[in-house]
């Protein structure tokens, strides 16, 4: 054992339970796509029109990606427009899955006709949508915070009909029960649980979730997506293992971030680090020829350690969500490799040492590159760590004690990048004169 001191189990498999869901497409554009279809079922009639105002975060990660089941369509206005032609509200986030024809054509029809006006809210949480939808005769509001399916205030003609405010009281018991403690999460505990859970417990979301991403992965692979970073690795660097590792999971944000309709089980509210935390480690797993419970606990570490770091970030950031996906990634390589806590912990500094500075400039089908250098950095975190080779403290933001390191990159994700976050935003959107800076 790693330790003497044994977190909660069931809180670790309530954690991998709440995270590892399915969903289609990049999960900004689907959340818009959800609010819209859930504001259309509240008006209750044939919309006239919709008005969509998101956060910053939310227009700088759906501005460059084309919406799955689109036809190849980009941007706000068409996420909340095919989640009114083609969307079912019940299915969250595989809202749009079920688009036709019909609806992709209807989709682009009102797109065009100006159906939609999208509307930058200022001085909202990160992740924030309202979808406030017209129709002859009456009016309805959908409002989500803070997660993609959190919906936090519906209204119809002005009149509030759901508040989570309102019913606070009566869903902190129930939350209490169901909603797993981030905060309790420790290295330590991480790996205890990897090694002693009976893997019964989450066999059927980790084998879904091989599943699923590898069936996007290879989708990358096999048909043309995106800038074909995947593609492009293999033709070039060869068949070894760690460029298979790397190429899979760029490949799966190929097709991802260019519309395949494919859902991913997602990982700290990304597909894209879904596929990060799991493709390497199948693939090292695999070339290791190791028992498929081997793979399972490795997989453990892997979306353990991502939501861990992550929860500090927060769920949208300049910070780019593969470095701490690549993270998990190489733990659980080096976790396949026999490494010790100590190992561990080093491969999780030497990554974040490295390429702790990706900035996020939104979802788009660069992610794929960004995602292959945040896991190339992660293995070779790997093979220094197996050599007892490691950063020392003091030098940037690390620490001698990892779950310090951690906190010091949480904090530049979540406060330091903020401003950061703001001017790339404002570069996106034509708010400001580059060239008059310079």
């Amino acid at each position: 054992m790693y330790s003497d001191h044994q977190e909660s189990f069931g809180n670790y498999t309530a954690i991998l339970r709440e995270e590892l869901v399915p969903a289609m497409g990049c999960t900004e554009p689907i959340a818009i796509a959800y609010a819209a279809a859930k504001a259309k079922e509240l008006l209750g009639e044939e919309p006239r029109h919709i008005t969509v105002d998101c956060s910053g975060n939310i227009i700088k990660n759906v501005k460059g990606v084309t919406v799955p089941n689109s036809g190849g369509q980009k941007g706000i206005a068409v996420a909340a427009v095919l989640g009114i032609t083609g969307g079912d509200a019940s299915k969250e986030l595989e809202v749009i899955a079920g688009a036709d024809d019909a609806a992709r054509a209807r989709c682009k029809e009102l797109v065009d006709a100006g159906f939609c006006e999208v509307n930058h809210a200022e001085d909202v949480p990160n992740l924030y949508i309202s979808a406030k939808i017209r129709g002859e005769a009456h009016s309805a509001e959908v409002v989500i915070e803070h997660h993609h399916t959190n919906i936090v205030r519906m209204t119809r003609d002005g009149v509030l009909v759901f508040s989570k405010e309102a019913e606070e009281a009566a869903a902190e018991a129930q939350a209490a029960a169901n909603t797993a403690d981030r905060n309790a999460m420790t290295l330590r505990g991480i790996l205890d649980y990897a090694n002693g859970v009976e893997i019964s417990e989450v066999s059927e979301v980790l084998a879904r979730q091989i599943r699923y991403n590898s069936a996007i992965s290879q989708e990358g692979l096999d048909h043309v997506w995106g800038a074909q970073i995947g593609k492009t690795m293999l033709e070039i660097w060869g068949n070894n293992v760690k460029t298979r590792a790397i190429a899979k999971a760029a490949a799966g944000s190929d097709a991802r971030m260019s519309g395949c309709a494919l859902p991913v089980v997602i990982n700290s509210g990304s597909g894209n680090q879904g596929i990060t935390v799991s493709m390497p480690v199948l693939v090292y797993a695999r070339e290791m020829e190791l028992s498929e419970e081997s793979l399972y606990r490795a997989l453990i570490v892997s979306n353990l350690v991502s939501v861990y770091i992550k929860h500090f970030i927060g769920p949208l950031s300049a910070f780019c969500g593969a470095v701490s996906a690549a993270c998990g990634a190489g733990a659980a390589i080096t976790y396949m490799s026999g490494g010790d806590y100590r190992h561990i912990a080093d491969t999780i500094t030497n990554t974040l040492g490295n390429v702790g500075g990706i900035v996020c400039d939104g979802a788009k089908p660069s992610c794929a590159a960004k995602i292959a250098s945040s896991v190339h950095a992660a293995i070779l975190a790997h093979q220094m760590s197996m050599r007892d080779k490691h950063f020392n403290a003091g030098e940037g933001l690390v620490e001698a004690d990892v779950e310090e390191t951690i906190r010091n990159v949480g904090y530049i994700g979540k406060v330091g990048m903020k401003p950061t976050d703001h001017e790339i935003l404002n570069v996106m959107i034509d708010k400001v004169d580059v060239n008059a800076c310079l």
